[in-house]
């Protein structure tokens, strides 16, 4: 139990928002499951001393605690909610094919330094970590600095890895404006819209010229080295979040810069304050956000165009024998775009036919296929990566496309069990013993786009005939799922924000979810994504989706039409005659246009995002980019919601920074429990409560 008065730090600020607390006690406790929670007390009395022991033995049982609550793969078998992902379950059990699922079996039990947070292995003269017996590392880092540093170095990682996908998009708009890229822009009315609000001059003024300046302004600021206004912030973001940002300091120069810092100051004997730490912590939320999500979204959309809502078929048994199946695992759309492209074209489609096969299909994994299916006809969603393996269990699959982000290394020894050809197509994330067809380190080959997307077709038809005799299982489970919402859509659709608005202002709609997130296999896989949104929509609660959390509710019928029996009555007639109560918006970058909409409906109604009822969920996030699309929200005032913990048990400090201490900063706080019931419960609690707050009920 620690006592401290307040310190003048620029993160101690509040803004206008709920009462600041001015001198407070941190005591940290542990609820049923063993997640850390601190409770602030006031307090004017003298300070008790704190007692590490203590509290490393507290943070010890915390840990010991929530591993208990980790499933193994028979639970994962018993409860996964969806049948076709058990069913391959069983069979590669039967075939003897090792799955994630298995893996983390073998993992047990997880280290407690860890799953803590308190393990550091960034010099040389350890790793290091924290015990009763020794507090402190050799440098002298204790606790609240070691679990700061490991925090910031993920955020950063996380930043690096949305930023590298940005740039690719960004610099395929550049190289498309100057004719060095054969692809045609199709997204003008995106590139006239965010050009004007980036003050872009466009009079007299060609599209390809203004793409060319927007093009140049995502770049500057993913890679600005000489501090300047950052672009896509100052066009974006609301200035009421400008203002707090400003104040907090954590307003970044670029998202290179800021990944680049972030490692500077977690080096050993370079930052020794957990609070500086926690700051640059901040930037690179807001560097992941407007450069590797927003400025990645507005490049993606103004190359191929926003797309539309469209109605696709999903899940295992949307793959069919006899053709040539093609997959697309990863993140990056130019490479992909082009081979749906060539696998339309008549001479391909005669040579497959040659080659004893029906036709050229396409099926999507991860966030590769999420981009391409509401663009391009016939690319079919299967599974999010971790269930990929089991995907390519099924034999069917003659070629798989992998480009960034997401692939597990492990697909290549289940592709060799079934013959399956596996692709690389980034220097970036390259398999051992796949084959590369790859843009080099320079780009130098972005001419050969569609020579290279060609080839990888032909080398698909080539893989269908070498695969003859394979066998091929296909669980029988498939449905159709609307995909494609955008902002754009809904002012379509309803002429205006307004009337979503005002759904939500009346409660018809009790507030707005965006539910999105990579799975982890601490918990039920797709359970815990499942067992939320039930509580939700049984509550009237809209849903937004996007990247691999979006599977589970594709693959189960809550993005079709008939999923909105699922829902509450008055969230029900809202949606008639034909709206899903989940709205599918896309891909992980996506997320800028649930963000979009979200600003939308706060906008028509007057209001700041962080007075609305909306929230930010992931209940399973498995990856350093996790932690920064929570954060992202985070940082316009939407509390976040998940099942999973982040490895912060070993400091009381950032627990209370991460979690409750930016309710005073940012208006927003992050919430856990490994119960997804209870989780969607502490959601609509909360959405009453801001509510409430605006007058709106009761």
């Amino acid at each position: 139990m620690t006592e401290h008065t307040e310190e003048h730090h620029p993160l101690s600020c509040r803004h206008g928002h709920p009462a600041h607390i001015h001198s407070h006690r941190n005591i940290i406790g542990f609820d049923e499951h063993g997640i850390p929670t601190i409770i602030l007390k006031s307090s004017h009395g003298p300070q008790e001393e704190e007692d590490p022991q203590a509290f490393i033995k507290d943070y010890n049982d915390a840990v010991a605690r929530y591993r208990k609550t980790f499933p193994t793969k028979q639970d994962v078998i018993e409860k996964t909610p969806d049948p076709a992902v058990r069913d391959l379950l069983l069979r590669a059990e039967q075939l003897g094919i090792e799955t994630p699922f298995d893996r983390f079996d073998k993992q047990k039990p997880q280290c407690s330094f860890g799953l803590a947070g308190i393990c550091c292995r960034i010099c040389n003269m350890g790793p290091c970590r924290i015990t009763p017996k020794a507090p402190r590392g050799v440098c002298g880092a204790d606790a609240d600095l070691i679990v700061a540093r490991n925090l910031l170095r993920a955020a950063a990682a996380g930043a690096a890895q949305h930023g590298m996908h940005a740039r690719e998009v960004m610099l395929a708009l550049k190289w498309a404006a100057e004719g060095k890229l054969d692809v045609p822009i199709l997204g003008e009315q995106k590139i006239r819209s965010t050009a004007e609000a980036f003050g872009i001059v466009q009079k007299n003024r060609p599209l390809n010229e203004v793409a060319n300046d927007l093009a140049d302004a995502l770049l500057e600021d993913l890679s600005r080295t000489v501090p300047d206004e950052y672009k896509t912030i100052a066009a974006c973001a609301p200035p009421e979040r400008q203002k707090v940002w400003k104040e907090l300091d954590i307003l970044p120069i670029s998202a290179y810069h800021e990944v680049f810092e972030a490692y500077h100051k977690s080096g050993c004997g370079t930052d020794g304050d957990w609070r500086s730490v926690m700051q640059q912590f901040l930037r690179c939320g807001l560097a992941f956000t407007f450069s590797g999500v927003v400025g990645a979204s507005l490049a993606t959309d103004s190359l191929f165009g926003v797309g539309d809502r469209v109605t696709s078929k999903v899940n295992i048994g949307a793959l069919k024998k006899g053709y040539v199946n093609i997959a697309v695992h990863g993140h990056l759309p130019l490479l992909v775009s082009q081979i749906v492209k060539a696998g339309q074209r008549e001479d391909l489609l005669k040579l497959a036919e040659e080659a004893g096969a029906k036709g050229i299909r396409f099926y999507g994994i991860c966030c590769s296929g999420l981009s391409a299916m509401y663009r391009y006809a016939g690319v079919i969603p299967l599974s999010n990566a971790v269930s990929a393996e089991l995907v390519l269990g099924t034999g069917a699959l003659d070629l798989w496309v992998a480009d960034v982000q997401d692939v597990f290394p492990s697909i290549m020894e289940v592709a060799r069990c079934f013959k399956t050809t596996v692709v690389t197509t980034s220097e970036s994330a390259r398999l051992p013993g796949a084959e590369r067809y790859e843009y080099d380190h320079h780009h130098s080959n972005i001419g050969e786009t569609q020579k290279l997307a060609e080839t990888i077709v032909r080398r698909a038809v080539e893989s269908f005939k070498a695969r003859r005799g394979v066998p091929v299982h296909i669980p029988p489970f498939e449905v159709e799922a609307e995909v494609g919402f955008s902002v754009e859509y809904i002012h379509r659709r309803f002429g205006s924000m307004k009337p979503l608005a005002e759904a939500v202002r009346d409660g018809r709609i009790l507030g707005v979810v965006n539910m999105v997130g990579c799975n982890n296999t601490k918990v039920v896989y797709e359970k815990c994504i499942v067992d939320v949104v039930d509580i939700l929509l049984k509550n009237n609660v809209l849903i937004l989706s996007n990247g691999c959390a979006s599977f589970p509710l594709m693959k189960l019928g809550y993005c079709a039409v008939s999923g909105k029996e699922k829902a509450g009555e008055s969230l029900r007639a809202f949606l008639e005659p034909d709206l899903p109560p989940v709205w599918h918006v896309g891909e992980c970058i996506d997320n800028t246009r649930s963000s979009g909409i979200f600003a939308g409906i706060a906008g028509a109604l007057g209001k700041k995002m962080y007075e609305m009822p909306f929230a930010f969920s992931s209940p399973e996030w498995g990856n350093e980019k996790g932690i920064d699309a929570a954060l992202g929200f985070r940082l316009n005032g939407i509390s976040s919601y998940h099942c999973v913990e982040a490895q912060i048990h070993g400091s009381k400090n950032v627990i209370e920074f991460l979690k409750h201490g930016t309710l005073e900063t940012l208006g927003s706080a992050m919430n856990v429990d490994v119960d997804p019931v209870k989780l969607g419960e502490k959601i609509v609690a909360d959405m009453k409560a801001k509510r409430k707050a605006l007058g709106w009920d009761g």
